[in-house]
């Protein structure tokens, strides 16, 4: 089948970060987008994150990265300590390059962003849950039975939680994980650690979080993203007894305690739970899989929307470049898994040591991981590693010199090598 030049009809499941940028994309290369989406109405889910620059050069190559670094939070440290006091993290991304950050944002600012960008060939079916793709025809069928199609390209991003990845091929693995988290967002007024993610840790039962989130379209509030770990089987009973909850976290950690001190509990506390997910394949005749829908991970190195903007990119290039679907497929596939594999690995071998009930794990953790990131040559590949950068065990994630160009242009003094370069 021969598509290259020619306008695609294209069908988009989810409209979350990777389906509202494939959807941005591919309507600026002139093909025809349609999004399904399971809610009544169009709106972000989730609190915050931490964009790293893998995530922000897509955002540049969009033409949004400066409206996301005026509503973002510049993050340049990422620090976890004890309860107690004791480092075991501490990672600061100039000793990477000069010109990187971490962009802490709120999830209504990037699915404002992304959503506001979307303005021509606009085509969004809200309340359509999506219940059987046939990847061959490329044909859908909604949960009333009605059927749309048929569709050159069918793009699956509805999630962690996708009932249609098994429709395009059995997983490998999909199990969710043990532990979930609360969350929330809470005015950031005088935290002392405004360009800092900042974590808290008692063991491995116990991790709070806080990340500065900036502030969204409509609320000029700068914010702090909260994170509160918890295993999945208490999440339903979580903060139903409001003074333990909060002398839980206030024995963790005082000063997120007093930021909390507004927000009503438990009703103001969102649940998240994660799962653990790879597919032997992502894609069936006309169907490919974007997002956490194919590669869902644990949350521990905060890769998640990184991962779905650079789906999103990786697709449409394959796109742009390969005449039949399925070398465009394979192409991007391959692109992808070469990123995503490492971080597969230590996202499932990393959580134990932060969320789980082995306290042996987490005694080993606090007494050497920070000293062992000192080590010559071991710091700059954790760093890799963190920031998202890293390829392979060893290789490097290419950014485009145009991006690492506007870097530097909004970081104009910095010293040292250019970002991007290895460290």
């Amino acid at each position: 089948m021969t598509r290259q030049g020619s306008t695609l009809r294209i069908a988009i499941i989810g409209y979350g970060t990777a389906g509202q940028a494939a959807a941005l994309l591919f309507t600026r290369d002139g093909h025809d987008v349609d999004v399904f989406e399971r809610a009544p109405e169009l709106g972000p889910v989730g609190a915050g994150f931490l964009l790293q620059p893998t995530g922000l050069a897509v955002l540049w190559e969009l033409g949004l990265l400066d409206d996301a670094l005026a509503h973002g939070a510049r993050i340049h440290r990422l620090y976890g300590e004890t309860a107690g006091g004791r480092a075991v993290m501490d990672m600061r991304y100039r000793e990477l390059a000069s010109h990187f950050f971490g962009l802490g944002m709120q999830r209504g600012a990037l699915f404002g962003l992304l959503d506001r960008a979307w303005n021509e060939g606009r085509r969004v079916h809200c309340g359509r849950r999506i219940v059987e793709v046939d990847g061959e025809r490329g044909v859908l069928r909604d949960e009333q039975g009605e059927t749309h199609g048929a569709f050159d390209l069918v793009i699956v991003a509805d999630g962690a939680a996708s009932l249609l990845r098994g429709t395009i091929a059995p997983p490998a693995l999909d199990r969710p994980y043990p532990w979930g988290a609360q969350w929330c967002l809470v005015a950031q007024e005088a935290w002392p650690f405004g360009d800092e993610l900042r974590q808290r840790y008692v063991g491995a039962r116990r991790m709070a979080g806080m990340l500065p989130v900036g502030t969204r379209p409509g609320d000029p509030v700068p914010r702090l993203s909260f994170f509160w770990s918890l295993p999945i089987a208490e999440l339903p009973l979580a903060g139903t007894d409001e003074s333990a909850w909060r002398g839980d976290v206030a024995a963790v950690w005082p000063q997120a305690a007093e930021r909390l001190r507004d927000t009503p509990v438990p009703s103001g506390l969102a649940q998240a739970r994660y799962r653990d997910t790879v597919q032997r394949c992502w894609s069936r005749g006309r169907a490919v899989l974007m997002g956490d829908a194919a590669h869902a991970m644990s949350p521990q190195l905060g890769q998640g929307v990184n991962m779905a903007l650079a789906d999103a990119l990786a697709l449409r290039d394959a796109v742009r470049v390969h005449a039949r679907l399925e070398d465009a497929f394979a192409a991007y596939e391959r692109r992808r898994r070469n990123h995503l594999g490492i971080y597969h690995f230590w996202s499932r071998w990393l959580t134990p040591l932060f969320q789980s009930e082995r306290d042996r794990l987490a005694a080993w953790r606090d007494r050497v991981f920070h000293p062992m990131s000192r080590l010559p040559g071991g710091r700059g590949q954790m760093l890799r590693v963190l920031t998202g950068t890293r390829r392979g065990w060893l290789g490097t994630y290419p950014l485009d010199a145009g991006f690492l160009a506007a870097l530097a242009e909004r970081a104009p003094n910095a010293p040292g090598r250019l970002a991007g370069e290895n460290a």
